[in-house]
């Protein structure tokens, strides 16, 4: 049975600069022989394929809002400036953008193209976007993506892309270990009898560690179920229903207790990592449900 490394946590000495094959072989075949070496998760072919997907859709929104600021600027070197009141991308900012009409033939051109590219970045999103709800519906991990989807702050296209980052998330022994995959954990320098810690590692993965810091601020509203919300936990098994109920209980009540001590920012992050927490055991439970029922 094949054994993947993590390359970054393979152990190096900083005095050995001889470094060919056949030393690389014999280091690793001696490390992986007294456990030095960090197994990695490699996702199958389908599960990689839907990862793809949710990247592409990721680097969608990023040339879009690079779109949008190219547009936003060129309008600002002009002087000209939205209606009052006027929400930016809104419908009736669109509208006032498509009445607009520039003295010099290049002004218009280079508008125009601008324009352009804003509008075919939004039609490429929706169509990857159609397409990521379509392949979820037939992914292995389809329960789960539905399962998280009971989360306040977790929609489709949070919880499919937590799905794609993070894999099987019952291929992590303890919670804390999906925290660290997510880079959310705190860093730590101590020796002796000092102990510090300091900011997040942001070592893991930084989509997935998205994700968790975006939901989090939900956090700082007071727990309830209504709307979108409750539509969403529809046909969702009850055991999940109530964890995320506890989970909403427990993330606002921390958000309070630290947004006044440590700051909002710091405050957020810590929700971020107990949501991972709570996400870990989503897992644990969608195992349990078959069984029960």
């Amino acid at each position: 049975m094949a054994t993947f490394a993590a390359p970054s946590l393979i152990p190096r000495r900083p005095g050995d600069k001889v470094k060919t094959d056949r030393r690389d072989a014999l280091k690793l075949a001696q490390w992986l022989r007294s456990g030095d070496l960090t197994p990695v998760w490699v996702p199958d072919e389908a599960h990689e394929a839907l990862r793809n997907l949710v990247r592409a859709r990721a680097d969608a929104k990023a040339d879009q809002l690079r779109a949008k600021h190219r547009l936003s600027k060129f309008l600002l070197r002009q002087g000209c400036w939205p209606p009052v009141g006027t929400k930016n991308w809104s419908q009736r900012h669109v509208q006032w953008l498509r009445q607009l009409q520039f003295e010099h033939v290049p002004d218009q051109i280079v508008f125009a193209d601008y324009l352009a590219v804003v509008t075919a970045a939004g039609e490429r999103i929706k169509q990857l976007e159609t397409a990521l709800h379509q392949c979820a519906q037939s992914s292995s991990q389809a329960a789960m993506i539905r399962a998280l989807q009971a989360f306040r702050g977790i929609g489709f296209l949070s919880a499919v892309t937590i799905v794609a980052e993070a894999g099987d998330v019952r291929r992590f022994r303890t919670a804390p270990q999906l925290m660290a995959y997510a880079g959310v954990v705190p860093s730590e320098s101590s020796s002796g009898s000092k102990h510090h810690r300091g900011p997040i590692t942001k070592t893991g993965n930084s989509l997935l560690r998205h994700v968790f810091g975006e939901a989090a601020h939900h956090a700082r509203h007071a727990p309830r179920v209504a709307g979108t919300l409750k539509h969403r936990q529809v046909d969702v098994p009850q055991p999940i229903v109530d964890l995320a109920w506890r989970a909403q209980l427990r993330l606002h009540t921390r958000y309070r207790h630290l947004s006044s001590r440590i700051g909002r920012p710091k405050a957020l992050t810590a929700v971020a990592r107990e949501l991972a927490g709570f996400i870990w055991a989503v897992g644990q439970v969608l195992e349990e449900v078959p069984a029960a029922a």
